[in-house]
């Protein structure tokens, strides 16, 4: 099963992949993860990668997707994955897309993940205070939060009109959030 989150930064995608790839046992992408370890193994992928991100440029899309089909290529991503916010815009969707359909795969659940800006900002503030992540200063926020809105918002509209996608409704105590999304899936 395939299944893909999508939602702003501090929406909880890592935090409820996480539980999601656990209870199903599949791996969970997460973008960045995927990114990191590629620079990380030197990949070509990686190497491409870590110049772009050291010039301090967003990651190309091409980038993404080869990183996006190494990493399905792997055995243990044969039952399927949990794509944690990897697909960011609607080229790397319609990618996504086709590297799936190659494999004989689709998306099987699109969900999203809903919090009100409030809500992100103090999520991102907590974490930023306990993880001491500097990508998650005020100033930072306001950056991904409107870089989201203009790259990654028309994401959904675009999954939307080709299947549909699960609203979840991510305020709330974690172990609530995670019955909701299991029982999108159908796996309650």
């Amino acid at each position: 099963m395939d299944i893909l989150l999508l939602g702003p930064p501090g929406a909880g995608k890592g935090t409820q992949g996480a539980i999601l790839a656990e209870d199903l046992g599949i791996p969970k992408f997460a973008t960045g993860d995927l990114l990191r370890d590629a620079v990380k193994r030197g990949t070509p992928l990686g190497s491409k990668a870590k110049e772009v991100m050291e010039a301090g440029g967003l990651v190309s899309d091409e980038i993404i997707l080869g990183i996006i089909r190494d990493e399905l290529a792997k055995p243990e991503a044969r039952g399927g994955v949990i794509f944690d916010g990897v697909v960011r815009t609607i080229p790397q969707a319609e990618g996504m897309a086709n590297i799936l359909g190659e494999l004989g795969r689709q998306i099987d659940h699109v969900l999203y993940f809903e919090v009100t800006d409030d809500e992100i900002r103090q999520r991102l503030d907590n974490r930023r205070t306990v993880e001491g992540r500097a990508d998650d200063d005020p100033d930072a926020i306001i950056r991904r939060l409107a870089a989201y809105r203009e790259q990654t918002a028309p994401v959904i509209e675009w999954y939307a009109a080709r299947g549909g996608v699960t609203t979840i409704n991510a305020i709330g105590v974690v172990d609530e959030i995670a019955v909701k999304v299991r029982a999108a899936i159908g796996h309650a």
